[in-house]
């Protein structure tokens, strides 16, 4: 049975023989194109019309150099290096906000009380805070809008 198979593997199939026939007839030839100096620059194309394609003024979303801070609520406990974190001043463990402003981020508890938590950094926020739902002229207005 081997000897067949390697028998029948000696002789070119027709798709091979026909591609070395092909490779054969291409061989040597070169396209016009490579042979051909450039006496001058092509001119450089007329550049399109220039179009605003950015979003309307009330569609863009602010970068966070002109954000005083963000906020978001995290309702479960918060667990850092292996310790739940608690309010120092009423031992609230759960329904945070956290506050992320100049690269610092704080922790308020539902009673109002703000802590400044060093063990998290903006980083961590960006990777958990989903995308924003509204913008607040006060910190006041982002509060009520939480419910805080």
């Amino acid at each position: 049975m081997f000897h067949r198979i390697r028998r029948r593997a000696a002789k070119p199939s027709e798709a091979e023989r026909r591609f070395i026939e092909l490779s054969a007839q291409v061989e040597g030839r070169v396209p016009p194109e490579i042979g051909k100096t450039r006496s001058e620059p092509e001119p450089a194309p007329v550049p399109a019309s220039v179009v605003d394609d950015f979003l309307p003024p009330d569609l863009r979303v602010p970068s966070h150099d002109q954000l005083d801070g963000r906020m978001m609520p995290w309702k479960q406990p918060l667990a850092l290096d292996g310790e739940m974190v608690s309010c120092v001043e009423c031992g609230a463990y759960r329904d945070w906000l956290v506050l992320s402003t100049r690269d610092q981020i704080w922790l308020r508890c539902r009673a109002g009380h703000q802590q400044h938590e060093t063990r998290l950094d903006t980083a961590w926020y960006n990777r958990h805070a989903g995308p924003t739902d509204a913008r607040h002229a006060t910190f006041e207005d982002c509060l009520r809008h939480l419910g805080h």
